[in-house]
């Protein structure tokens, strides 16, 4: 009545071949199941790995708007500032307080100076003064351009 494992009688021995056979079906069972985790993680991994991409680049962004909208605090500051003010005021728009003298340097070679085409430069505070009004400049354009000079008679 006991049960037959200590007894003197043996299971069937299995042949070699079938074994082999057992084991190459169980490898490649388990090489099948092992593909198809790999295949289900994979999409998740490369999902996980591009929206981490994703975040650093959205992080670089939020850092350089961060010294962008500093940069522009600070300069928010320095125009709340009168004396900021008035220093730009000065600077860029030339302006002068009452009882001051603006002074304009002006280069006295200019008007003497030419260019390569042999018209003179002027400078843009220096008005063409001789030349008379601009309507007649005009006209005097608008006939020089009914008669064309050959640039091989210079």
């Amino acid at each position: 009545m006991g049960s037959r494992r200590g007894s003197g009688s043996s299971a069937p021995a299995s042949s070699p071949g079938s074994r082999s056979a057992a084991f190459t079906a169980r490898a490649a069972i388990l090489a099948v199941v092992v593909c198809a985790v790999l295949l289900s993680l994979a999409y998740p991994l490369r999902e996980y790995v591009a929206q981490r991409g994703e975040i650093e680049r959205l992080q670089a962004q939020q850092r350089a708007t961060e010294r962008r909208v500093a940069a522009l605090a600070r300069q928010q500051q320095q125009w709340n500032d009168p004396a900021y003010i008035k220093a730009q005021a000065r600077e860029r728009l030339h302006f002068v307080l009452p009882g001051e003298t603006a002074y304009v340097v002006l280069d006295p070679g200019a008007r003497a100076k030419e260019d390569a085409s042999g018209s003179p430069t002027l400078s843009p505070l220096q008005p063409d003064v001789g030349s008379g009004p601009w309507y007649s400049e005009l006209w005097r354009s608008v006939q020089a351009a009914d008669h064309p000079v050959d640039p091989t008679e210079r």
